[in-house]
């Protein structure tokens, strides 16, 4: 971790935590989201493209590994997406991680004592199964990632231009986080609803329009989207429909 650190020139972050994992396990990617139980979570960081759009699947549908982790508290283990149990626990999720390239997933929640700021995922192409010493080591990275993480928010008054990974994936996604923020905050005036509905009807025309959730967050805030209270039909660029959202976890998938 500190050889990546020392490879982009800067202080150690979460970003150099995943990207030694991937080198250290059999997986193909990394990413972490920060997970809050009363306000909209959100990507920090990933390791290549597949990475992000997980955590970003994961967040818009409402369902996932990484949901049933933060949810339980407890390590969600997916060597194999196709696994039928798996389909019908995760219907919208399994089908899109898939189609992203994704076939095991391997959630770790983020956790010091009652703290529990995250989630770490880790993803592979094709199934695979880790042993006890690889689960040991991913559990390591999830212990590692909580510190840094941690220490970064206690740390947030310094310089985090030093935070930003080589090719521009962002360690601290702050700015993706106060966009969705104030997205939902103009469609609880829009639709005349609170927060949490507001926010699943944001999800909801993400996932019916194919856009990401960042990128109708942004066109919600210039104003080139706009909802309706009275339809489903949403003006501006598409239209959406339910939510995607399932509620039932993957008890013994722990």
């Amino acid at each position: 971790m500190a050889r990546q650190a020392a490879l982009r020139g800067a202080r150690l972050a979460v970003v150099d935590v995943c990207t030694a994992a991937v080198a250290a396990l059999p997986v193909d990617g990394a990413g972490v989201s920060a997970m809050f139980r009363n306000t909209a979570s959100h990507p920090l960081c990933s390791t290549d493209d597949i990475s992000e759009r997980l955590e970003e699947l994961q967040l818009m549908l409402g369902e996932g590994p990484c949901v049933d982790a933060f949810a339980q508290g407890a390590a969600v283990l997916t060597p194999d997406l196709l696994t039928r149990r798996l389909q019908d626990c995760w219907p919208v999720f399994s089908d899109a991680a898939l189609e992203a390239g994704v076939r095991a997933v391997f959630a770790l929640p983020l956790q010091v004592g009652a703290i529990s700021p995250g989630v770490l995922d880790l993803y592979s192409s094709v199934p695979v199964e880790l042993n006890a010493e690889e689960l040991a080591d991913a559990l390591a990275f999830a212990d590692f990632t909580t510190l840094v993480l941690l220490d970064a928010q206690i740390d947030e008054s310094g310089d985090r231009s030093a935070d930003l990974p080589g090719d521009g994936r962002r360690e601290d996604l702050g700015r993706y986080r106060a966009e969705i923020d104030q997205a939902t905050g103009i469609l609880t005036v829009q639709l005349g609803v609170g927060i949490d509905a507001a926010f699943v009807r944001l999800r909801a025309h993400a996932y019916a329009t194919g856009l990401r959730l960042a990128e109708v967050a942004a066109d919600v805030v210039a104003h080139r989207l706009r909802f309706s209270p009275d339809s489903d039909s949403d003006s501006g660029s598409g239209s959406g429909s339910g939510s995607g959202a399932g509620e039932d976890p993957c008890d013994d998938e722990e």
